[in-house]
């Protein structure tokens, strides 16, 4: 069992930053797939994990398809013995391989035969500054738009980097030299009742100190459908338990804390866990640790999201509920632009196209939108106004 220690609140922020500035020291999870820093795992599935199944589907207009959806088989892409040990070195080459198989295991589920673009950037004239390699896929037939991000940066922390970073509990001085991580990832899918899938995982080090890891993974549904729900948090539960009892009940909280609309009153989405300052501490038995457990929750990314995306994908739709996924999709920009740290960071400065690929592909904005009592919109957002205990 790990003992994890918060270095500061969990409540901090999380986004990833802009290649032009410092570290990304908390990114946020509508932005990790968008930024420079925020890097996307190669998702090792295990077979093993458990995936609820369902008798029914919903009834009314949304019929079961007949057309099934081609789920690749979740492997292992490297054994995970393999990086084992926590250096900087072994994070790179994982986060790098977990890209390459997630992009892969995305494409293979969704089989309309378009494949992730590969854009590689470097950060600033001098090669050491570190690197990006940016991958997008659009216009599938299970996802409309995908981003899966890793970024491996090192420079100085700005003088505003390391006072917001200071008042979060973090001891660190203007001019420090820095080494930041990051993978994430965010699908936007076309049928609205698949939901919205972000998740990413992020380590920050400043020279002579220790190290500390952000992360998360969260659903933002359209329509709710409570099983897929409860299946979800089940999952990461079950990761973040296994190695400290309680660890999950205060990463959901931290999540349903942080993905909150104060303008609309209401949740971006139904949450799941979301971790800032999990440090690595100084002894190599606790780097390595800790370094297990982010993996672990990186390797569950894929395994945690695929069986709900294909359950539902199979479901038909109408224009009504195209129009309303439209309308959440405005609420999931808002959040984005208005509220996410780590993107009005990034936005001052940073990689526009980087920082703005977490965005959906299409949105809608339509005046009072106020969904009739009883119906199933309206049943998200009570949802949505009060977090629910999923576990």
């Amino acid at each position: 069992m790990i003992s994890f220690q918060h270095a500061g609140s969990i409540f901090s922020s999380g986004g990833a930053l802009p290649s032009s500035q410092v570290p990304l020291q908390s990114v946020t999870s509508a932005v990790l797939a968008s930024f420079p820093l925020a890097p996307v795992f190669d998702v090792h599935v295990n077979s093993t994990m458990p995936r609820s199944r369902y008798a029914s589907w919903r009834s009314g207009s949304r019929r079961r398809r007949s057309s099934s959806v081609a789920c690749c088989a979740l492997r292992p892409a490297v054994r995970a013995q393999e990086f084992a040990a926590f250096t900087e070195e072994n994070l790179e080459a994982f986060l790098l391989n977990a890209q390459s198989s997630i992009c892969e295991e995305a494409a293979a589920a969704d089989g309309s035969g378009k494949v992730f673009v590969f854009d590689k950037w470097q950060r600033g004239e001098d090669a050491a500054n570190g690197y990006g390699i940016t991958r997008v896929m659009e216009g599938g037939d299970l996802l409309e738009k995908a981003a899966v991000n890793v970024s491996i940066v090192r420079g100085h922390l700005s003088e505003s980097r390391a006072k917001s970073m200071s008042g979060r509990g973090q001891a660190v001085e203007a001019g420090a030299r820095y080494f930041a991580g990051a993978l994430s990832l965010i699908f936007h899918p076309c049928n609205p009742f698949v939901p919205t899938f972000r998740s990413d995982i992020r380590y920050f080090k400043v020279d002579g100190g220790h190290g500390w890891f952000g992360g998360g993974a969260d659903l933002t549904p359209c329509y709710l459908f409570e099983d897929d729900v409860r299946e979800f948090h089940t999952f990461y539960k079950e990761v973040c338990d296994k190695y400290e009892s309680g660890f999950y009940d205060k990463c959901k909280m931290a999540c349903d804390a942080y993905f909150y609309i104060p303008a609309r009153k209401e949740h971006r989405g139904t949450g799941g866990i979301f971790f800032d300052d999990l440090e690595t501490g100084l002894c190599k038995p606790q780097r390595d640790d800790v370094f297990s457990f982010v993996r672990e929750l990186a390797e569950g990314f894929m395994p945690s999201y695929l069986p709900i995306a294909k359950r539902r994908h199979v479901l038909d739709y109408g224009e009504r509920e195209r129009q309303w996924q439209l309308l959440r999709r405005g609420r999931y920009l808002e959040f984005n632009l208005l509220y996410d740290r780590g993107v009005k960071f990034g936005l001052d400065g940073g990689r526009i196209e980087s920082i703005m690929v977490s965005a959906p592909p299409l949105v809608a904005w339509k005046y009072n939108v106020v969904p009739e009592a009883g119906t199933d919109e309206n049943k998200l957002l009570q949802v949505l106004q009060e977090p629910q205990t999923w576990t």
